[in-house]
């Protein structure tokens, strides 16, 4: 399977492998974020189209196109040329310089890089039918309020993952009580009490709790009860684009 990546001039924002690290998370002392695998592999689960200049994003609160400046260490086509404040209203609007192809039945979901918050702008989430579009998406940006807003050099400003979604249509949620899964109900009592007595102790600043700080159970693939998970990842490498040759 592949996602072929058009670009649509010869220069266009680059295309990587989603990063699992995070500069808040590395913040803390002990980078106990990292711990939690769910946050680093949705971290890395996509990829990211970063920004080929730097940009300072101002609005003043306005409805109109002209509510948004903006300013760059780079010239104003270059600005130009990749962001603009086409829906008004506070809204930003990034060109990824390139046309996505998919997969029948495949689509790109667009969004900001996971777990990455940017104080005063939000991104706009956005499921592209790429298997047939025959133009480039863009990636949007809602300001929050006024005031300025700036995006380094190589910072993404749009994440970018597939996913099949006519078949979420057949998935049919079902809802029951733990009580109707005996198995699961006593793997799942296992863990409540394995982690309130590992709390209680880690409260307590039992010595051995201290030195472990953490259970690994998740990380592991394993539940409460040494029962393996049959498959589990504990990081994502996804493949570096590379140019195709003429004919593929």
């Amino acid at each position: 399977m592949q996602l072929d990546c058009y670009r649509i001039y010869s220069v266009a924002p680059q295309i990587v492998p989603g990063r699992s690290r995070r500069e808040w998370m590395d913040a803390f002392t002990d980078r106990h974020p990292y711990r939690c695998l769910p946050l680093t592999m949705a971290n890395s689960t996509g990829w990211e189209i970063l920004c080929p200049i730097d940009i300072e994003i101002e609005w003043n609160g306005g409805e109109l196109a002209e509510a948004i400046q903006f300013r760059s260490s780079a010239s104003e086509a270059e600005i130009a040329s990749f962001a603009g404040s086409h829906f008004r209203r506070g809204i930003v609007t990034f060109h990824t310089g390139h046309l996505f192809r998919t997969p029948p039945g495949w689509a790109v979901w667009c969004n900001g890089a996971p777990n990455w918050p940017k104080d005063g702008i939000y991104p706009l989430s956005g499921l592209i039918e790429t298997d047939w579009l025959p133009f480039p998406f863009t990636m949007n940006w809602q300001m929050t309020r006024p005031g300025k807003v700036r995006f380094e050099k190589d910072e993404p400003f749009c994440f970018i993952t597939l996913v099949e979604h006519d078949k979420l249509e057949t998935v049919q949620p079902q809802l029951r009580m733990l009580d109707d899964d005996e198995k699961l109900k006593e793997e799942f009592k296992a863990w409540k009490v394995s982690r309130t007595d590992f709390n209680r102790r880690l409260e307590d600043q039992e010595a051995e709790a201290m030195r472990t700080r953490w259970q690994r159970h998740y990380m592991r693939g394993e539940s409460a009860t040494g029962s393996a998970a049959d498959a589990h990842k504990t990081k994502r490498r996804l493949p570096h684009p590379v140019e195709a040759k003429k004919g593929e």
